[in-house]
């Protein structure tokens, strides 16, 4: 079993939280074994079922193409059975009794930090981030000790971006507020799949939607929360 971090946002925290999702998209990236190629001499032109398991399979999902010839390529987030570390916005702050916490915006949940040499510490390094005192530190710069909140991967899948379905786009936590009108010819607000597009798109660019590339489509359950 290993164990990674994986960066959402506030939005997709709460979603977690809720229990509503429990899938996320991740672009597949070319792997080489030469870190002399470019990745940009790689191209994902075969997927192969789903995760597999093996002495010399490990999580073999996709097949890169190059130059060079053909590569296997694993799903760089894990397979069944790992676990995800979720990395969020984070924030140490001193309560006015005294209490030293770490804050969460994505909920405003504040959990109390150990009252133990190593936990305080580690807390004063996060409260003088970025030489500052108490300020925001975003997700991408999350220690790995703060994660509250733990995932294990159920299934990994290989498909096209735009290839999503509705069930999974609810899955993904969106939900639909489409509408038949009245005259039930026509339709009013948005699929949950239209609200992906629509994210995704915020969070990317038009351009990545349009490419339409390989995703690592990961399932995963909540498991309990790790505290600071």
């Amino acid at each position: 079993m290993k164990e990674r971090g994986v960066i959402f946002n506030c939005d997709m925290v709460r979603t977690i939280l809720s229990g509503q999702k429990t899938q996320t998209r991740r672009i597949v990236e070319p792997q080489s074994f030469d870190r002399s190629w470019s990745r940009h001499d790689h191209q994902i032109e075969i997927v192969s079922g789903r995760a597999e398991r093996g002495d010399e399979i490990d999580g073999l999902l996709a097949y890169t193409k190059s130059s060079c010839g053909t590569w296997s390529t694993k799903c760089s987030f894990g397979q069944p059975g790992d676990r995800l570390c979720v990395r969020e916005t984070c924030q140490a702050k001193e309560l006015e009794t005294g209490l030293d916490v770490v804050c969460y915006p994505a909920d405003q949940t504040e959990i109390p930090v150990k009252a133990e040499p190593l936990d305080s510490g580690n807390w004063i390094d996060l409260y003088r981030y970025r030489n500052g005192e108490g300020k925001s530190v975003p997700a991408i710069h999350m220690p790995r000790w703060t994660s509250r909140i733990t995932l294990e991967i159920t299934d990994v899948r290989v498909e096209r971006l735009n290839d999503i379905s509705e069930e999974d786009a609810v899955a993904e936590g969106f939900t639909s507020t489409a509408k038949l009108t009245a005259t039930g010819d026509d339709c009013t607000g948005l699929y949950a799949s239209d609200r992906f597009a629509e994210t995704w798109q915020s969070i990317y660019g038009e351009a990545s939607w349009q490419a339409n590339p390989w995703c690592w489509a990961i399932e995963f359950r909540r498991m309990e929360a790790s505290h600071a």
